[in-house]
């Protein structure tokens, strides 16, 4: 039997609600009300719902990213298994990019949590604890254009194919960081 955490059912929760009503309009005290949790269990884990936001999208992309470099798995697959989850999720995807703004922006989260993987594969491929300046330029470059264009093909009515998106988005690594992620 597998058995949830309190924070995978808070974050279930979140989605549920998300599903029917803006994210800016939903309240902990709705988010505990519907999992049958209390407020306090609710700030033992998470500082507000935007950090909920944050947990979720960085609990989807740690399963992807730790599969890199197993079986064959590349970061393409990355990119298209990222994809695939966020056209499955789109109405909460769409509610967090729409309803979330400033610091606690959604996107804000997406190019913070890309950066550090990026940044940390690029260290583990290097063996060092600080990559060059000009890496980590190209990197945050690279992370603000895939994001933009991800929440573009969020909220496009009819977007291109997850596989077409991958692909655009590989094809747009800088040649410097070609060698940490697509080899």
């Amino acid at each position: 039997m597998i058995r949830k955490t309190t924070k995978e059912i808070l974050a279930e929760s979140f989605v549920e609600l998300a599903e029917a009503k803006p994210i800016d309009k939903i309240s902990i005290m709705e988010i505990v009300e519907n999992c049958s949790m209390t407020k306090p269990t609710f700030y033992r884990y998470f500082k507000d719902k935007y950090d909920l936001i944050a947990w979720i999208y960085v609990q989807e992309a740690q399963k992807n990213v730790d599969r890199i470099g197993t079986g064959g798995y590349v970061w393409r697959d990355t990119l298209l298994d990222g994809l695939r989850y966020y056209e499955k999720n789109r109405k909460f995807m769409v509610n967090a990019l729409k309803h979330t703004s400033g610091r606690d922006s959604f996107i804000n989260q997406i190019n913070k949590t890309d950066i550090e993987y990026i940044t940390a594969e690029i260290k583990k491929k290097l063996g060092v604890k600080k990559i060059p300046e000009d890496l980590t330029a190209m990197i945050r470059i690279y992370c603000y254009g895939t994001g933009q264009y991800l929440c573009d093909w969020l909220l496009d009515s009819k977007p291109v194919s997850c596989e077409t998106a991958a692909k655009v988005m590989e094809a747009s690594i800088p040649e410097q960081l070609k060698p940490f992620l697509c080899e």
